[in-house]
């Protein structure tokens, strides 16, 4: 095996100051410097060829390759398997070919200027994706450390955080952590008016107002919170859903006859980088499932027009399916064959014909049968008394 021609350096706002003896020689040994324009500036004493990020970012690791052999050094911000470009790389070449050089991330800085421990905070970022991903992780109490993408992320958050109750949210925007030109700005968020850096970090301390939206990650949102027209999964049959299709990290789902998406969004809240492709017909069904995946904190939820099977053949593979109405043999199939092993699938039915379909699958494939019924109390008259929601036949099975 050849030794490493690749290495990954971080570097902080000290630049080459910051960096172990190690590394530094390591960096002043490289005959190609790759990086950003900042990178470039806080190295800027060493001698190399130096090239600037790729456009579009993919072609990064064609140029990497084409340099297989040489002493090639790509620059990174803190730690370059942090939200940042190493992994990246790491994904599409081989790692024995790379060595790691890992900074202090903005992470561990923010933490420490903060005085928060970090195993307490949710560390996320939205930089370079669509900011509305943070707002699954408002809750009471909650600290989050954000990787923002502009000087313009921290007010769209502390809109979010106003919007849904958190205006009292204290907010703090961190730049420059470590280097000379360091700079805090101090705030709440439904007052937050500051002009910060380009080039900056946030930590919110989420503080609820007492009619604050309560978004757990859990699922089984309350039904209010999704726009509908009326056909969707209700909360509790809803939660249920969710807890058997068992949400995990990265993993994906197909929701077929997504309606206003509840199930894919709950799907993507429960575990962390969760995806799903809502496979919906009508147009206007597709466009509330948008609006409540953005406003849930879901906003990469693919929607895809049309109906099963015809339109699952060239789909990813994915980790569980989950099958609202219109279940048939030819659904079935074509959902079970593309199902990847240890994938759930999970149908509901709430229709006598629909569920006569479902327990003529169960008879020939198993799994397991459960019907759900609900019952809210309602005002009857000057009364209480409960009513009664359509019951639910639920079929739940693991490929193995």
């Amino acid at each position: 095996m050849s030794d490493p021609w690749l290495h990954i350096i971080g570097i902080g706002e000290d630049g080459l100051e910051g960096l172990s003896p190690a590394t530094r020689a390591v960096l002043e040994a490289a005959e190609i410097i790759i990086g950003g324009d900042r990178h470039h500036t806080l190295s800027a004493s060493i001698t190399a060829e130096r090239l600037s990020w790729p456009s579009p970012f993919n072609a990064l690791i064609e140029q990497l390759e084409s340099f297989r052999g040489r002493r090639v050094a790509v620059l990174a911000t803190g730690d370059p398997l942090w939200f940042s470009v190493g992994a990246r790389i790491g994904r599409a070449i081989d790692p024995s070919q790379i060595v790691y050089h890992p900074q202090l991330s903005a992470f561990q800085l923010a933490a420490a200027r903060m005085g928060w421990s970090l195993p307490d905070v949710e560390t996320l970022t939205v930089h370079g994706r669509p900011v509305e991903q943070m707002i699954a992780f408002i809750q009471p109490d909650q600290r989050l450390l954000v990787l923002t993408t502009g000087a313009q992320t921290p007010a769209q958050i502390a809109k979010f955080l106003s919007e849904r109750g958190y205006g009292r949210s204290r907010m703090t925007v961190l730049a420059a952590m470590g280097g000379a030109d360091e700079a805090r700005f101090d705030g709440i968020a439904e007052s937050w008016a500051h002009v910060v850096p380009e080039f900056n970090t946030l930590a919110v301390e989420c503080i609820a107002d007492p009619d604050a939206a309560l978004l757990p990650r859990i699922p089984g949102l309350d039904d209010a919170l999704f726009q509908s027209d009326g056909t969707m999964t209700k909360q509790e049959v809803r939660a249920v859903t969710v807890a058997k299709l068992m949400p995990m990290r990265g993993a994906l789902l197909w929701d077929i006859g997504c309606g206003c998406g509840s199930v894919a969004i709950e799907w993507m809240r429960a575990a962390h980088y969760a995806r799903a492709i809502g496979i919906e017909p009508r147009a206007d069904r597709r466009t509330m499932a948008a609006a409540n995946a953005l406003a849930l904190g879901a906003p990469k939820l693919e929607l895809i027009e049309g109906t099963a099977p015809d339109c699952l053949a060239d789909l990813p593979a994915p980790d569980a399916i989950f099958i609202g109405g219109g279940m048939s043999d030819e659904t079935f199939n074509a959902a079970w064959s593309a199902l990847r092993p240890l994938g759930r699938l999970v149908a509901n039915a709430v229709t006598l014909e629909s569920e006569a379909q479902l327990l003529a699958l169960h008879k020939t494939h198993g799994g397991m049968l459960t019907k759900i019924a609900v019952n809210r109390a309602e005002p009857v008259g000057r009364l209480t008394g409960w009513r009664p929601l359509m019951p639910v036949t639920q079929w739940s099975l693991v490929k193995r």
